[in-house]
């Protein structure tokens, strides 16, 4: 994951100087524009710092090894939830809260409330149901 890391971490790099020179050329009028790269190069490196430090708990994959074997990848790889429709609304309720942003404040507070609804749904769905544990 080492490579991964260093790849997102380097976006810090990229975006942050790209952010400066974009905010010299608009004359730092225009925020929208350099906060976002801002934000960007900070998403970046967040993501790069928490696969880096991934990396060194779980040590080295075999896709990151020049000896590693493609059947030491096999079995299984995590765990998935089974018939979940919890993402589904989750993303619909996201959809509708940002078109609220556009629309109306009403609109928003819909999204927001069918978004609870799903966080809520995916949090306890191992707690009840076939799959509860």
């Amino acid at each position: 994951m080492k490579v991964e890391s260093w790849l997102f971490l380097g976006g810090l790099f990229f975006f942050t100087p790209v952010g400066i020179v974009y905010g010299i050329m608009v004359e730092w009028k225009e925020p929208v524009g350099f906060l976002a790269l801002f934000m960007l190069a900070a998403m970046s490196c967040m993501v790069g710092w928490y696969l880096l430090v991934t990396s060194r708990r779980v040590g080295p994959r075999p896709e990151d090894r020049v000896d590693g074997e493609i059947h030491e990848n096999a079995g299984a790889i995590g765990l998935f939830a089974p018939w979940s429709w919890q993402p589904m609304l989750l993303g619909t309720g996201a959809a509708i809260g940002f078109a609220g942003l556009a629309l109306g404040w009403w609109v928003l507070y819909i999204g927001v409330g069918v978004t609870i609804i799903g966080l809520v749904g995916w949090v306890y769905e191992y707690s009840r149901g076939d799959h509860a544990h």
